[in-house]
């Protein structure tokens, strides 16, 4: 089970709890990555495509940061494999909606 925390506004818009949670079996054979755990959640959640990655080149949007286990992700390659805290499910992947100002 993969456990991921998401920006109030996406929550919002998917009408989900702080916390969603995406079985195994929901993504992709092979390693849990990035790619393939965005593709799960947005086959899962429709209504959250294009809010995090970009519809045509499926790269993050300008102020969607990605972290794991204390880690920002990213800058990560979308195919690099997640850490195994976070595919065993014992450690979320967070969706941060960056701050921008000063």
């Amino acid at each position: 089970m993969i456990r991921i925390i998401l920006p109030s506004h996406l929550r919002n818009l998917a009408h989900v709890g702080s916390e969603v949670t995406l079985e195994v079996t929901d993504l992709k054979p092979g390693p849990a990555t990035q790619r393939s755990v965005l593709d799960a959640l947005e086959a899962r959640y429709p209504m959250l495509r294009g809010t995090i990655r970009d519809h045509v080149t499926q790269r993050r949007r300008p102020f969607v940061r990605f972290f794991a286990c204390e880690q920002d992700l990213s800058h990560e390659a979308l195919d690099t494999p997640l850490p195994d805290p976070v595919a065993r499910g014992t450690a979320p992947f967070l969706v941060v909606g960056a701050m921008a100002g000063g």
